[in-house]
């Protein structure tokens, strides 16, 4: 007999009822042999009869975390996705295309978390699991997906690579581990996130406030080029600029994901550090002057869109810009287990002595390396020249 048991969270507020799900599930009557018991990170209880063959990302990014535990074969298990990725990441895309040819043979569909996900299209592909995001968990559970899957026997399941990543990433991560059969590879995953992110967190945790560096993140810059300027909140990838010892100015003034920032502000502000996030967007929105980070960057094209964002009217007074303490990275850092390397790289900005033996290039090279189905190429971070 076979039994797995994990109580998954979502956010603090929901420790107690994802324990207590996990406790009332472990309580259930004893499995049968080779099924696997979870509760998923929205407190969901999750049960398959074997390890899922045949997996639905209900978004396509979720393949950032998804083929961690695959990484030769990560289309392997895969019958239909999102179309998410190869719209708003299409560099990624085609170096997974290009190394592994049979992806492009796997159908795709809109995104659960944009409303586009259809029940019906998802069960014309037969899967044993679907995966959801837990950004569109209340969505779909509004349009009654998970009660409509139910009904036609389809299990699923809830992870989380975006909304909370230090605290949601490693458990998710478990949970795909269980439903996968792949615990030895999530185990191994784990261990590496929680030695590179402690190698941070080590020296940070008791920074006194006024040795902290205020820091301006602009999200997505320069993807409307009309309209400045967006930034994060107490979340994402503004509370890993935090867990890297940085003060993030949104955190004290949008309590969600985010909000958008006046132009005026920022130039009262005058931060000592800014920090924009930038990829090719240039497919999915062809006016954008994002910096294009990613698999197909070069350092020539990531510089000019630097300047081109340090020369908006009125920045080139920030000493931000003055002092070339101007730097941008990966957005889709902020929706993938990579985030840990953006952890790293914020440390190194901000405290460049103090983590002066700390090399996030080797970092995100061990990750290539060791879980990426795809091989490290491009440009991914940056400072201005």
């Amino acid at each position: 007999m076979s039994k797995r048991c994990h109580a998954m969270t979502l956010g603090r507020r929901s420790v107690l009822k994802a324990v207590a799900a996990g406790a009332a599930l472990c309580a259930a009557p004893a499995l049968a042999a080779g099924e696997i018991d979870v509760v998923d990170i929205a407190g969901r209880p999750v049960r398959l009869r074997r390890p899922a063959r045949r997996v639905i990302l209900a978004e396509g990014r979720l393949m950032y975390g998804f083929s961690i535990l695959q990484p030769k074969a990560p289309f392997e298990r895969v019958v239909a996705w999102g179309d998410d990725m190869v719209l708003f990441d299409p560099g990624t895309w085609r170096a997974y295309r290009a190394a592994h040819p049979t992806a492009d043979r796997v159908p795709r569909f809109g995104s659960a978390v944009n409303s586009d996900f259809s029940v019906e299209a998802a069960l014309a592909a037969d899967p044993d699991l679907i995966l959801f995001p837990l950004s569109a968990y209340q969505r779909q559970q509004q349009a009654g997906t998970f009660e409509k899957l139910a009904r036609a026997g389809i299990p699923t399941a809830v992870i989380d690579l975006r909304e909370s990543l230090a605290q949601n990433t490693q458990p998710s991560i478990e949970i795909l581990g269980a439903l996968l059969g792949l615990e030895a590879e999530a185990a191994a995953f784990n261990r590496f996130y929680l030695r590179e992110t402690r190698r941070v967190s080590s020296q940070v945790w008791n920074l006194p406030a006024a040795k902290r560096t205020t820091v301006f993140m602009e999200r997505a810059a320069g993807i409307d080029p009309n309209t400045c300027c967006m930034t994060f909140g107490n979340a994402n990838l503004g509370v890993t600029l935090q867990d890297a010892g940085g003060i993030n100015w949104g955190a004290g003034r949008f309590p969600g994901i985010g909000g958008t920032a006046s132009p005026e502000a920022i130039l009262t502000l005058d931060p000592e550090v800014i920090i924009g996030t930038g990829a090719d967007w240039a497919e999915s929105t062809p006016a954008s002057q994002g910096v294009p980070f990613g698999y197909e960057a070069t350092p020539a094209r990531v510089q000019a869109a630097l300047r081109a964002l340090a020369e908006r009217p009125g920045w080139q007074a920030l000493r931000a810009v003055k002092t070339k303490r101007f730097f941008s990275i990966y957005h889709q850092f902020y929706t993938s287990p990579a985030h840990l390397v953006a952890q790293q790289v914020f440390a190194t900005w901000l405290y460049p002595e103090q983590f002066r033996g700390l090399d996030p290039q080797n970092t995100w090279q061990e990750y290539h390396e060791r879980f990426s189905p795809i091989p490290l190429s491009g440009v991914f971070w940056a400072q201005l020249a």
